[in-house]
This record gives structure tokens, C-alpha cells and sequence, in this order.
């Protein structure tokens, strides 16, 4: 399962429920709107994760609710993807200088939309992330990939430094080794579950006395970034 909420702008139903029912199978919050006018106060009201925007539709087109959404502070960085039947070079390059994070062409299966969905998630959730992040002494810089403890810097590989980034980035939830397996791995790299254990167990050490409780164990869920006992 997943934490994210996807909004699904589309005005023809069927569709809004294909796409749904594919997402709400691989483990997403789904929000639907057939026109801008909803899609617009749902975004307000519920700030979801990513909106899939379809471009053709009555009164206010995708393409003007993506520059609205954009210009907007408050709706400025939450991902697009653009779902239409237009496919010449042009749309798309009309659809992204909109805004849009990236652009399916109808018809598309529900496998390569979730793998787009997913690689848009990952994208955004790390860019502009470069200002150090500091836990009870325990500092991450990310523009410099250096991690340190009151001052001293850390050892750490690339993978546990990714992980804790994460960690760090989204503290007091708990995550599963699945979800921290597409978030810090990505969804399209084929690595066994039990692998997240190894790296957690490096970043443990890497980490000290001074810092491990960090990073805790979740009896039958996984892992978590806590302050707390």
C-alpha cells in the first residue's frame, strides 16, 4: 500500500474508472472530478499527491487548469501528468510548457501509467530538496551528499545515504519495506525485500550510538524516523 492520493480529471467516466480501479489496485487514494471546477476544489481542499489531467474537456481545457494550477502558490508543485489523444510532438510540448510533468497518449495500459505515475512521484519528491536537514544534531546536506553527526562528519554509501535522506525527509511515518523499496530503490529496480534489512542495519551503524534510535522498527509494518520512544 501507499500513502499517496492521486486526482483523476477526466469527463468521461468510464475512463476515470479504469484508471480507479488500477490504481486503487496497486495501492492508491483515488479522488475523481469530471470537469476543472471540481478538480480545482478538490485540489484546494485535499492537496493530493498528483493530478492526471486530461486535456480535452468542456468549458475549461487540461491544459488551462494546468497553467491556473501552476501559477497558483498554494497548487504550484504538485506534479501533472497530461492524458490525451493528441500525440504530435507539438501537444506535447504544448502540454508540458504548460506545467505538465510529463504526457501519456491515450490509449495507454494501467501497467505504464502506474510506472509513470511512480517515476513522477520519485522525481518531485526529491527535486529541489538541497538545504540541509537537522535531527538532534544529526545533519544531512544533500547538495554536498554529506552526512554528520554534532559536527563530524559520517562514512556513509550511497544507498544509506538515500535511504536516510527519505527517512529524514518524512520523519514520524511508518513505512514498508515495499514502499521504501520504490521510494529509495525506484519501482523499476528488482531488488528482494529483505535487502532494505541489510542497508537499515549499515545505516545503524553508520549512525552511532549517538543517532541509531532514529531510525525504529515497526512490528509487522517496517520502519520509521522518530524522535519519539
Amino acid at each position: 500500500m501507499t500513502d499517496k492520493t492521486v486526482l483523476i480529471v477526466d469527463d468521461e467516466a468510464p475512463i476515470r474508472e479504469m484508471i480507479a480501479v488500477a490504481l486503487q489496485m496497486a495501492g492508491y487514494h483515488c479522488l475523481e472530478a469530471h470537469n476543472a471546477q471540481t478538480a480545482h476544489a478538490l485540489i484546494v481542499d485535499h492537496q493530493p499527491d498528483i493530478v492526471l489531467l486530461d486535456w480535452m474537456m468542456p468549458d475549461v481545457s487540461g491544459i488551462e487548469l494546468a497553467r491556473r494550477l501552476k501559477r497558483e502558490p498554494m497548487t504550484a508543485k504538485i506534479p501533472i501528468i497530461m492524458l490525451t489523444a493528441r500525440g504530435e510532438e507539438d501537444n506535447k510540448i504544448q502540454g508540458l510548457e504548460a506545467g505538465a510533468d510529463d504526457y501519456i497518449t491515450k490509449p495507454f495500459s494501467p501497467r505504464e501509467l502506474i510506472a509513470r505515475l511512480k517515476a513522477v512521484l520519485r522525481r518531485t519528491a526529491t527535486a529541489g530538496i538541497d538545504e540541509s536537514i537537522e535531527v538532534e544534531g544529526l545533519c544531512l546536506d544533500p547538495s554536498s551528499q554529506r552526512v554528520s553527526s554534532d559536527g563530524s562528519p559520517l562514512e556513509i554509501g550511497p544507498t544509506e545515504f538515500r535511504l536516510l535522506q527519505f527517512f529524514m525527509s518524512n520523519p514520524e511515518r511508518a513505512y514498508s519495506r515495499s514502499q521504501l523499496l520504490d521510494q529509495v530503490w525506484g519501482g523499476n529496480v528488482y531488488v528482494e525485500e529483505r535487502t532494505v534489512d541489510v542497508h537499515i542495519r549499515r545505516l545503524r551503524l553508520t549512525l552511532g550510538a549517538k543517532h541509531r534510535h532514529l531510525v525504529q522498527t515497526v512490528r509487522g509494518t517496517g520502519y520509521r524516523f522518530s524522535t519519539k520512544v
